[in-house]
């Protein structure tokens, strides 16, 4: 409430000033004027009347101008075209995402007709006696001619849980980002919607269901795989021996892994897969089924790195950096191999000191020979989610930094911010181990050059 409370002030006071100093403005004028007024006092910690000088600019152009070379130094001193996004402003205390007692704590429960004797209906019940159970046809029939979307519902998705039996959707290819160089991975639709509060995460806009849906029938992905596996456009797709599929799209892998038990029939049927890579891609250390099964070296387990006060502040209820790296070196021992994503990496200020810290502890307890892969990627999104971002997380900082519209039409760092993070990342990361197998995640050809990084795979 009180940081709601302290932006609220801060956008009426940039919309008096431009009101009071420009009145002639007109509509678009002055949405973008205010726009950068408002990221300027909160990016530099100074009030709205403090960002224009004496003898600011009159002038629409020139006042532009003079705001988003503030705004946006770095940006605006390379020799291309600066692609801001400045959109219209507004903040609803509704938006906001309020403190809860736990990442996961379901008040209402459907069951599909088709799984109400699935084992995983039985563990909800057991697990949550107190939610509130119903019987549904299909979820499709529920949620024909309901209306869902908006921020608030989206603060409430935890409280709703739907089991289902899955029909569709089993495999899909990893939607590369246009102009990027694709990694050749295959996406395991287990689950849709997260317990964790990333600030960052696209499913803020994405998801379409009021509630987080979990498959009650792993064996029919299993039954399906087979045939996907010899699809034409499966194996076009694939990049060198093996093909990389995994969960962590569209919810964590492990999150729930002690309630929904999906770990143990994955790992069981893909250890004994030819030619197929397996990856739980997750921000949890729920770890204690995998340690009881048999990886046949066949299973990647990958955790998403940041600092802990990136985690603080922007991965909300998700295990810190010290409980992940220790999660790591326990599935190692038993087998497992590993993964590592420093994806999204956010560039704020005392970044490199930061990042380094995080890498010296996973080499201080992670063998490096280990590793499978490491991923590198920069924060970027789409230009809807930024308003969502800032509705939600209004003490936000990852907006602070210059996001502008990149070479998909993403908000992103410019291309020599990018450049500078992975040459640094890259360097730290090497010192440790020359033969890392490194790439990146959707960025474009350029910057892979640039950085003399083989294509993946």
């Amino acid at each position: 409430m009180r940081v709601y409370k302290r932006e609220t002030e801060r956008l009426k006071r940039a919309e008096n000033l431009i009101g009071e100093k420009f009145p002639r403005f007109g509509v678009n004028k002055n949405r973008e004027i205010v726009r950068l007024i408002y990221e300027i006092s909160k990016r530099e910690d100074i009030p709205s009347e403090a960002v224009l000088p004496a003898d600011c600019p009159l002038a629409f152009g020139r006042l532009k101008e003079y705001l988003l070379k503030r705004r946006f130094p770095e940006s605006s001193a390379g020799s291309g075209s600066l692609r801001s996004y400045l959109p219209g402003f507004s903040l609803d205390l509704e938006n906001c995402l309020q403190p809860r007692p736990g990442p996961f704590r379901p008040r209402r429960i459907f069951v599909e007709e088709s799984a109400r004797n699935s084992d995983l209906a039985g563990a909800f019940r057991a697990a949550f006696p107190r939610a509130e159970y119903s019987e549904i046809p299909t979820l499709k029939h529920f949620l024909a001619g309901r209306k869902y979307g908006g921020i608030p519902e989206y603060n409430k998705r935890t409280e709703t849980a739907f089991i289902v039996s899955e029909e569709f959707d089993f495999f899909k290819r990893c939607p590369c980002t246009p102009r990027a160089v694709p990694c050749g991975y295959h996406i395991f639709n287990l689950s849709f919607g997260c317990i964790y509060e990333c600030a960052y995460c696209y499913l803020q806009e994405y998801a379409n269901v009021p509630g987080i849906i979990f498959p009650a029938n792993i064996e029919k992905f299993l039954e399906r795989f087979a045939s996907y596996r010899n699809l034409p456009s499966s194996r076009s797709f694939q990049r060198g021996p093996f093909l990389r599929l995994g969960t962590g799209e569209f919810s964590d892998s492990l999150m729930l892994d002690d309630l929904t038990g999906y770990s143990i029939p994955l790992v069981e049927f893909f250890s004994r897969q030819d030619g197929v890579i397996f990856e739980f891609k997750t921000k949890s250390a729920n770890i204690e089924n995998l340690l009881r099964l048999d990886p046949a070296g066949k299973i990647v387990i990958a955790w998403s790195l940041n600092p802990q006060k990136i985690i603080d502040d922007n991965e909300l209820y998700t295990a810190n950096l010290s409980e992940r790296l220790d999660a790591a070196r326990r599935v190692a021992e038993a087998g497992y191999g590993l993964a590592f994503h420093f994806d999204p990496v956010f560039y704020f200020r005392g970044w490199e000191d930061e990042y380094r810290g995080v890498i010296e502890s996973l080499f201080s307890l992670i063998d490096p020979e280990r590793i499978a892969w490491i991923s590198l990627g920069t924060l970027r999104f789409k230009p809807s989610l930024k308003k969502i971002i800032e509705s939600r997380f209004p003490a936000n900082q990852i907006l602070d930094a210059e996001m502008v519209l990149g070479y998909d039409n993403k908000l992103r760092y410019p291309a020599p911010i990018r450049s500078r993070i992975y040459r640094f990342l890259i360097d730290e990361l090497e010192k440790h181990h020359r033969a890392l197998p490194l790439y990146l995640c959707m960025e474009e050809r350029s910057l892979w050059r640039e950085l003399k990084l083989p294509f993946p795979f």
